[in-house]
């Protein structure tokens, strides 16, 4: 079956800033895939090349197997693009915008129920007639994803499209998302929240200064990490122990988060070695390894 986004061998310059250097991977139609890296890594400059708005120095892309170059229109007619950044028409109202856009591709006034759908499904309708530019942020961006949406584009990325917005809204739009997934979408998300990524995705790539290092489902990220974390809250005197020391990875006050390797680190020895030099541990939680520890493990970053 055609990928519904493949990526090959793709370099991108821009003078002497090498923002993409040969990254090569495939996305399978049906998929909710996440994009993942710090700033800078070069995810929206991939996105800018899927969607057509900068040439690849060198490589290729395509979208359900057109070209982004050589088939322009019918890989963009395959495409919808959520923006990070809030661009708006300020002189036309919210129907009117979503109807225009449809007209860009050929849909017409057949699209006129789906678009009144969208509005509905995205709690726009009490505002379709007004004008975009008297709608708080959170509203502007539902606007943006209806936009993306007017073509029913069998594959969709959301660029960021919780930044800035609040949980309710938050809450909606990954809602609306899985909706989208479940009727057939392949669906592409960027984000700043890898505890999104982590509950929705179903493979990851993690790319960090214009190349990838990363791609696996989600599942086999988490459970090949080698290590586990142990939470403390201590009572005692001065320093810990230098063979307990040496696996804290955080802390705060009295409290102590370690990292421990899996069939190398006890729990118990930790906790033997603190009573035998006087501490008295009050509190004391486990956890299994998140995206975020596999992320600023790749990266060395935790903006992401």
């Amino acid at each position: 079956m055609t990928q519904a986004i493949r990526v090959e061998g793709v370099h991108k310059r821009f003078g002497d800033l090498h923002a993409l250097k040969g990254v090569s991977f495939g996305i399978e139609q049906g998929e909710y895939f996440g994009l993942l890296g710090p700033n800078g890594a070069g995810k929206s400059t991939l996105i800018n090349i899927t969607a057509g708005l900068v040439r690849a120095s060198q490589g290729q892309v395509s979208v359900m197997g057109h070209d982004v170059v050589g088939a322009f229109r019918p890989a963009r007619q395959s495409l919808g693009v959520v923006p990070q950044e809030i661009v708006y028409d300020p002189f036309f109202s919210v129907r009117d915008i979503l109807r225009i856009q449809a007209g860009y591709f050929g849909c017409g006034r057949d699209a006129w129920p789906w678009i009144d759908e969208l509005l509905e499904r995205l709690d726009l309708t009490s505002k379709c007639d007004a004008s975009i530019r008297q709608l708080s942020g959170g509203m502007k961006r539902r606007v943006l994803i209806a936009q993306a949406l007017v073509h029913r584009p069998p594959v969709v990325i959301l660029d960021e499209p919780t930044a800035g917005v609040d949980v309710e809204l938050r809450r909606t739009l990954w809602e609306f998302t899985r909706e989208l997934h479940a009727a057939g979408h392949t669906i592409v998300l960027t984000t700043h929240y890898l505890e999104e990524a982590e509950a929705l995705c179903e493979r990851i790539a993690i790319m960090d200064h214009g190349e990838l290092r990363a791609l696996e489902r989600t599942d086999d990220f988490l459970s090949r990490h080698p290590f586990r974390f142990l939470r403390l809250s201590i009572d005692g005197p001065g320093a810990v122990p230098d063979a307990i020391e040496r696996l804290v990875c955080a802390r705060d006050n009295d409290e102590l988060e370690l990292r421990l390797t899996r069939g190398q680190d006890s729990v118990a020895d930790v906790l033997d070695g603190l009573r035998d030099a006087g501490f008295r541990v009050t509190d004391v939680h486990t956890r299994e390894p998140s995206l975020e520890d596999i992320f600023v493990e790749l990266t060395g970053d935790h903006d992401a």
